[in-house]
């Protein structure tokens, strides 16, 4: 027995400390770089795929271990729909806001002097480094359209989740899901990121959004009107999360076929079932 490990709370608890910190270590730190740096270091392109490439990064940290959540909206809804234990749903989305934390904390020391330079005084100008603003602070997106977007935004990306990670449904190959999953959030920042900068992640806006607020930004928790918008990027995704992962099993996963039945083209379903569905990596 040399060797070999079993799965532990506090080893799961760590990877997805970990997973999270690394894809927050690189979608804030694009951000950031966009936003301090001269013409010619990147635009909404850039940060669309660091963010989904950040994502792959911590899925492969996490997967094997935890299941690779890395987002509460994730936990709450396999705890729903796909049997992940609910007495391990609050530690897990307390360590995913813990590592988003830790990571907007590094980026924003690392960043500190090209932070100042360009606002010294620490204004909504560059808040959007850390958390999401309706319309990215400049455009007129009222609360109420930014929580529908961040509702639509996570069922989507829980939808499409539960389809890559079903292997009843043709699911990549394990070592290939943390990249697919990955491009579902570069398709979501290209597509769903005007109305509210695509959050679709409580931990992903709260962990820095609280980092920032106690290294100089004030007005962290409200909006570029003044008013209290913490609260948006937290329930709305929660929201969406069930909804979508709900389509999935209602719409999807129940006519799925048996694994051995054969699908439209005579081939026979490959792969064999994940032991535990609640553990298909997600992010």
């Amino acid at each position: 027995m040399d060797g070999l490990h079993r799965r532990t709370l506090t080893g799961e608890l760590v990877a997805e400390f970990l997973g999270t910190m690394v894809l927050i270590l690189f979608g804030v730190g694009v951000v950031a770089q966009v936003v301090t740096g001269k013409d010619g270091l990147g635009g909404h392109d850039s940060i669309a795929w660091a963010w989904g490439l950040g994502v792959t990064f911590g899925v492969y940290v996490a997967a094997r271990i935890s299941g690779a959540h890395l987002n509460p909206a994730v936990t709450v809804a396999l705890a729903v729909f796909k049997g992940f234990e609910w007495r391990k749903v609050l530690p897990y989305a307390l360590v995913q806001t813990l590592g988003a934390f830790v990571a907007a904390l590094i980026v924003r020391f690392a960043y500190a002097d090209a932070i100042a330079n360009v606002d010294p005084g620490h204004t909504i100008a560059t808040q959007g480094i850390f958390s999401t603003l309706p319309g990215n602070g400049s455009l007129p997106i009222s609360i109420g359209s930014a929580f529908l977007d961040q509702v639509i935004g996570t069922a989507i990306l829980l939808f499409l989740i539960l389809a890559v990670t079903d292997v009843r449904n043709s699911a990549p190959v394990q070592w290939m899901a943390p990249f697919i999953i990955g491009l579902i959030v570069v398709a979501i920042g290209m597509a769903w990121g005007a109305n509210a900068g695509y959050a679709i992640n409580p931990a992903r806006d709260f962990g820095p959004r609280l980092a920032s607020f106690l290294t100089g930004y004030g007005t962290a928790f409200e909006d570029q009107h003044g008013s209290l918008y913490f609260w948006v990027p937290i329930v709305a995704p929660l929201i969406g999360g069930l909804l979508g992962a709900g389509a999935y099993v209602g719409l999807v996963e129940r006519y799925l076929p048996d694994d051995d039945e054969p699908n439209e083209v005579g081939e026979v379903a490959a792969g064999e079932p994940h032991a535990h569905p609640e553990r298909a990596s997600v992010s």
